[in-house]
């Protein structure tokens, strides 16, 4: 991994036709923490994760702690203090040594960044050594305020519960199909992880059956880090917050990206389209702290049909 981009990126910039405005986007991608970066992780309370388990499967997940617990140690190490429970599909993974991907985001003000590299546990959390720090763009982000729980309250104390099935149930169908953000995670075909951000307007990310779902890929940068991998690699995860209830629905399977140009037209504001078919699901209740207010929906959402 590294400041360039690799043959299956390149590959969906040229079928795009945006080979040009890719090359001007890859200044966003750096190998070093800028200052107004270590700043901006220094007061986040969540970054998602995504990486590959022993089995080849891809996850993504959610840590979180208190502002702070991101930390950049210099300008290629970031030190998380937390790691996954038990009941999180990525807790043996990130046991030990790993590639992963990763995505800060802060929907306060829509602004999120991306960094990928290699992970060791240190002491009660993680030590990442950097590859690439990725500056993204705003587009798609629904603006939300979070709190925690009081200590004292109802939710105080609840150890996460995790429940394994190989398709969607109807509830959690619901669920997708009133979703308004979720994260992929992907790898190249050397292993190499990336962890993204999926937002749109409620009904963007359909339910085609228990087992399929499809999203359409917005305009953005060009830089086609996710459907690169998948170019070469078709393995993904993807996780659904829980905003309010502090759950995480997780999904594991095989993504390609459609190009049939009829189907695209049907889709509002589709550039392409994503089709993703699981393989396994893990619904983890109370897997972070945090609750998040009502969504302010992106002005850059488009319709949905």
């Amino acid at each position: 991994m590294a400041t360039t981009y690799h043959r299956g990126e390149l590959a969906v910039q040229r079928r795009a036709a945006l080979a040009e405005q890719a090359g001007l986007s890859l200044r966003a991608i750096g190998a070093v923490i800028p200052p107004v970066a270590a700043e901006f992780l220094a007061g986040q309370p969540m970054v998602i994760v995504g990486g590959t388990d022993a089995d080849g499967r891809i996850w993504a997940t959610q840590l979180t702690g208190a502002p702070g617990f991101l930390r950049a140690e210099d300008e290629r190490t970031l030190t998380v203090a937390a790691r996954p429970g038990p009941a999180d599909p990525l807790s043996g993974l990130l046991a030990g040594p790993a590639r992963v991907g990763m995505i800060a985001i802060e929907p306060a003000t829509r602004r999120r960044m991306r960094m990928n590299g290699r992970s060791v546990p240190a002491g009660e959390g993680l030590r990442i050594e950097l590859d690439q720090v990725i500056a993204n763009c705003p587009k798609y982000i629904q603006k939300r305020e979070h709190h925690r729980p009081a200590p004292e309250g109802p939710e105080a104390g609840r150890v996460p519960r995790a429940v394994d099935s190989a398709a969607l149930t109807e509830g959690q169908q619901r669920r997708i199909r009133e979703a308004d953000t979720f994260f992929v995670a992907t790898a190249s075909d050397g292993g190499d992880a990336d962890a993204s951000h999926r937002g749109g307007n409620p009904g963007f990310l359909r339910v085609l059956s228990p087992t399929r779902l499809r999203w359409p890929d917005y305009a953005g940068n060009a830089m086609f880090l996710t459907l690169g991998n998948l170019e070469l690699n078709p393995a993904a995860g993807l996780v659904v917050p829980g905003w309010e209830s502090g759950s995480a629905l997780h999904l594991t399977g095989s993504a390609r990206t459609v190009w049939d140009a009829e189907q695209i037209a049907a889709v509002p504001g589709a550039q392409r389209l994503v089709e993703f078919e699981i393989a396994a699901v893990r619904e983890v209740t109370d897997a972070a702290p945090l609750r998040w207010s009502a969504p302010d929906f992106s002005r850059f959402n488009p319709p949905v049909a």
